[in-house]
């Protein structure tokens, strides 16, 4: 995987292969925190800081791992990884911005167990990304996991404004906005010749 571009992996990561809308990962806070525009936006932002930092700590590790030939270490050592990761955006986002930490409420810790940052991870590791690699895919899986989380958000404020049938009001039609959105992004397969 050494050959592929920059660029490629950033629109691989953020769009081609979107960890919530074509790999279905991360689905907790992607339908949890995406009522709001504000929040969802803050929360991928949060998201894609932990994935930037996790992704940079899980290459060193990584490479420690192979070096000492430890590598059945790896999951747990990602998950340690990403709780730290976690902790260190928490605290930040607490002492900078406190309305945001208490509007984020549980999904800030959430993102512990966020299965798409842990994907980030092991996805990076099985392409056998350099740094520079590891970087841009995580960036670009942060930037996809905003888009997702912003184009879901935007719809459900757009949907609080009509007129919606009892019956698929509510978390049905968020069900229903995730599958239309999962499909838009399918269409995008093909590009990624994986």
């Amino acid at each position: 995987m050494q050959g592929e571009s920059l660029s490629f992996i950033f629109l691989n990561a953020a769009i081609i292969n979107n960890f919530v809308l074509a790999m279905f990962l991360g689905i907790c806070p992607f339908l949890g925190v995406s009522a709001k525009l504000k929040t969802a936006g803050s929360m991928g932002a949060a998201t894609l800081l932990v994935m930037l930092i996790s992704s940079a700590c899980a290459y060193g590790l990584n490479y420690l791992l192979v070096e000492f030939e430890l590598e059945f270490l790896r999951l747990i050592s990602y998950i340690a990884v990403i709780a730290s990761s976690v902790q260190l955006v928490e605290m930040v986002m607490k002492r900078f911005s406190p309305a945001l930490f208490r509007a984020l409420g549980i999904f800030l810790p959430l993102i512990t167990t966020n299965c798409a940052i842990l994907g980030v991870a092991l996805f990076q590791t099985t392409h056998e990304f350099n740094l520079v690699q590891s970087l841009v895919y995580s960036f670009g899986a942060g930037v996809g996991f905003t888009i997702a989380l912003v184009l879901m958000a935007g719809l459900r404020e757009k949907l609080e404004l009509s007129d919606v049938p009892t019956v698929s009001s509510g978390l049905v039609m968020s069900l229903m906005l995730a599958g239309l959105l999962s499909l838009s992004f399918m269409g995008f397969a093909g590009l990624g010749g994986h």
